[in-house]
């Protein structure tokens, strides 16, 4: 189990922001503070009153019915939330508030300012490096390890690009739990399957065939989209669907055909890294669900690679040294012999004979382009 989850306080105490703050701290809601909108709600900047920024999410009001499932799903975040442990790689959860009417309920959360992966990935001008996506992709795998492998066990069902987001030193955390599920909890046998389409595991279609399995099958297709930054689906290619262009490249082994060509390919090590997470990723999304790696497995796959790029790395700069100092040696060998040369040449001790000074010449500068090399 990740170390880190020996060491992290369970959220013991549930915090109770008055709403009036969070009104004044998001200024009336103002369109100005609005941040983006989720599955179920609205989330806007809020500043409070210590200072502390804060992420301030309010259920949509979109009618009778759609605003009673939003508070259902807004209800069933705080309440997943609440009853994790803190996380590096899982939104922080820092208290919630009960509005005006039993309808109007406020989360808030840790701000995280860097936007999302899908925003990183088919937005910015700027594509990550090879080494950010690779850390990326580890950060999103322990995320969903701390989940699964946690107490309570949860299952996300709705793990996306759009659902990871970036906070101020840009580490990966995964969020939006609306749709969340603990399966020790005796509601979540009777969840409708639920997710977004081309990250939803085709296998779930009925409350009996949650598990773990759903959440490996959208982790698999958001290391492809890491990797890819090709859309998950894309209408204006064939096939439109990422998994059914790139599964079968990743079994081919034709890993730089499925890199971002938006930049330079992976170096040789970083393509054996790569490869790596592509072949977790196939593996993630096979059909056969007991055929899918747990999580841990796939941490400890991920791990391997890190290990072995800066095994590889250290041996490679190791390598670089013992060459310079080879060739170092090599160059005062020369330089001697040179020496010798010129000095015999000067007395006139050549076994050739006469030996002009073109001649003396021409050899100082074979002998000094050879301590060159």
């Amino acid at each position: 189990m990740n170390q880190e989850m020996g060491i992290e306080k369970v959220q013991e105490i549930m915090v109770e922001f008055g709403y009036e703050e969070l009104v004044e701290a998001t200024q009336s809601f103002s369109p100005s503070r609005l941040i983006g909108k989720g599955s179920h709600g609205a989330v806007y900047h809020g500043i409070l009153q210590d200072n502390q920024v804060v992420a301030v999410k309010r259920s949509s009001i979109n009618g009778v019915e759609a605003q009673r499932d939003n508070l259902k799903k807004l209800d069933n975040e705080i309440s997943i939330l609440s009853s994790l442990r803190e996380s590096s790689n899982v939104i922080g959860y820092l208290g919630a508030s009960h509005g005006l009417s039993e309808n109007d309920k406020l989360l808030v959360m840790e701000l995280m300012p860097n936007g999302s992966l899908h925003d990183l990935l088919h937005v910015a001008a700027t594509p990550p490096s090879w080494p950010k996506r690779v850390e990326i992709a580890m950060q999103i795998a322990r995320a969903v390890q701390f989940l699964h492998e946690g107490k309570p066990l949860v299952i996300h069902r709705d793990i996306k690009s759009a659902n990871i987001l970036f906070d101020s030193n840009w580490t990966a955390k995964l969020a939006d739990f609306g749709l969340a599920i603990s399966p020790a909890d005796s509601s979540s046998q009777a969840a409708q399957p639920a997710g977004t389409i081309g990250y939803l595991d085709p296998s779930y279609t009925s409350p009996n065939k949650l598990s773990t399995k759903n959440d490996m099958f959208s982790l698999g297709v958001v290391l492809l989209e890491i990797i890819s930054c090709r859309k998950v689906i894309d209408v204006t290619k064939a096939p439109a669907s990422i998994v059914e262009w790139a599964v079968p490249l990743v079994k081919k082994q034709r890993v730089v055909e499925i890199c971002d060509p938006r930049i330079p390919p992976p170096t040789c090590m970083m393509e054996s890294t790569i490869r790596r997470i592509l072949n977790v990723a196939s593996r993630c999304l096979s059909e056969d669900e007991d055929r899918r790696p747990s999580v841990g497995e796939i941490v400890v796959a991920m791990d391997t690679c890190s290990v072995e790029r800066v095994r590889l790395g250290n041996i490679t700069a190791w390598t670089g040294v013992l060459n310079y100092l080879v060739q170092l040696r090599r160059r005062r060998k020369l330089s001697r012999k040179c020496s010798r040369v010129v000095y015999s040449t000067q007395q006139g001790d050549v076994n050739s004979g006469d030996v002009n000074s073109t001649g003396k010449v021409v050899l100082l500068k074979e002998i000094l382009a050879s301590s060159r090399c």
